[in-house]
């Protein structure tokens, strides 16, 4: 058939929300789960992903490895690698908790390393838990705890002697070792660090490559680095964010467009619910749409897609209406498929009914002009206030498969 003979039809059906039925049907095998995928960065998702592993062991989280502030910019700058630490984070969160040694690992990445001790004494505990001569190492059951200290001698042997370990994080040192060791493959070494923890779920980097987000602003002004745009270790921006790009290296603006990589477009195209989920607008999500194929794996997947506002104040939103949101979420995917429906790339906006604070309207002539279904339920709760309830929002997505 061709192009000019298809047609496009919207298929209808009545969905509760929540469906207890189906909930409980997910609980009761997770291994079974629904591919629910989520494109995210950063810790907005943490929580939900947490309870996520009870329903289901099939989620696709494809994460931006961008960050260059904090211990990963030291990283990164010393082995020219992608962030790791939001990732990290992720793998943690979906870890199966009931596997022998779990919490211990989770002990042991979630550590930082003093502030108050010298460099030197900070090298010689690395070099003990190289060893399996370190408490945190210790408590690990085999054979994952000789797993994980194998990781390290990779990284001090690369390790400069003046790089700064005061206050860095363990987790991301192990990473950075598995990186150096695996032959700066960073799919290998998340593949491996699933497998030790026993991660209920796939989560990828959506490229592996060492470069960093870029944004123009409507002033005229190019800022490079995510750092300088989240507002958390630097001042907000003052003008608001008119595009993004990926970039090699911080020094200059050198723009560069990747591909998505296959495996990636594959997760993509398998899942059965995508989610463009709550967290910093550009630097966590609009930054996972940026490779080349990420707008056309989406387009071609029949699947709901479902985009969860941010509550309250995002630096990274300034100057941006609802309107604009959807307009620049919607470009952004049809940059790679400018033949693309609204309805192909999303289907449903989830707002909350009652306590929730957002930074603008949720205008109804939007849904209106796009065809996209707007979906009230009472997502914040007196606990969570003024957050997101991550079981209340869980519970309308699993509904929504």
């Amino acid at each position: 058939m061709s192009k000019s003979d298809q047609i496009r039809l919207r298929v209808s059906r009545s969905i509760d929300i929540p469906d207890r039925l189906k909930i409980s049907r997910y609980a009761r095998a997770p291994e079974l789960g629904p591919r629910l995928l989520f494109f995210s960065g950063g810790s907005a998702l943490q929580g939900l992903s947490r309870r996520l592993k009870a329903f289901t062991h099939n989620s696709i989280h494809l994460m931006t490895p961008f960050d260059s502030g904090g211990s990963s910019a030291a990283l990164r700058e010393t082995f020219g690698m992608p962030s790791v630490g939001d990732i990290r984070q992720r793998l943690m969160a979906l870890a199966d908790e009931s596997v022998l040694g779990s919490p211990q690992v989770y002990r042991l990445f979630s550590h930082r390393l003093s502030t108050d001790e010298s460099n030197k004494h900070l090298r010689k505990q690395l070099e003990q838990m190289a060893e399996g001569d370190d408490e945190r190492i210790r408590s690990i059951p085999s054979p994952v705890q000789e797993l994980i200290a194998a990781q390290l001698p990779s990284l001090l042997a690369a390790l400069p002697v003046e790089f700064e370990l005061k206050g860095a994080s363990v987790g991301n040192l192990i990473l950075a070792g598995g990186y150096i060791a695996n032959g700066n493959d960073l799919d290998a070494t998340l593949f491996l660090f699933s497998k030790l923890v026993n991660v209920h779920g796939t989560v990828r980097a959506i490229v592996n490559d060492n470069v960093h987000l870029g944004a123009r602003l409507e002033d005229g002004q190019t800022v490079v680095g995510q750092h300088l745009l989240t507002g958390k270790e630097h001042p907000a921006i003052a003008s608001p964010i008119q595009s993004i790009f990926l970039n090699r290296g911080l020094d200059r603006t050198d723009p560069v467009q990747l591909p998505l990589q296959p495996k990636n477009a594959n997760l993509i195209g398998s899942a059965e619910l995508i989610c463009f989920g709550q967290g910093s607008f550009f630097s966590s999500l609009m930054a996972n749409l940026l490779p080349e194929g990420v707008g056309r794996a989406v387009a071609a997947n029949g699947c709901p897609k479902v985009l969860i506002p941010n509550l309250g104040v995002d630096p990274e939103q300034l100057g941006m209406d609802f309107d604009r949101m959807i307009t620049q979420l919607l470009a952004q995917l049809q940059q790679d498929d400018e033949s693309a429906h609204p309805g192909d790339l999303l289907n449903y906006v989830l707002v909350d009914s009652g306590r929730g604070n957002y930074p603008f309207a949720i205008s109804p002539e939007v849904f209106d002009r796009l065809g996209i279904e707007r979906i009230e339920l009472p997502l914040v709760s007196k606990k969570s206030a003024p957050y997101y309830d991550d079981a209340r929002v869980l519970e309308a997505l699993l509904s929504l498969v």
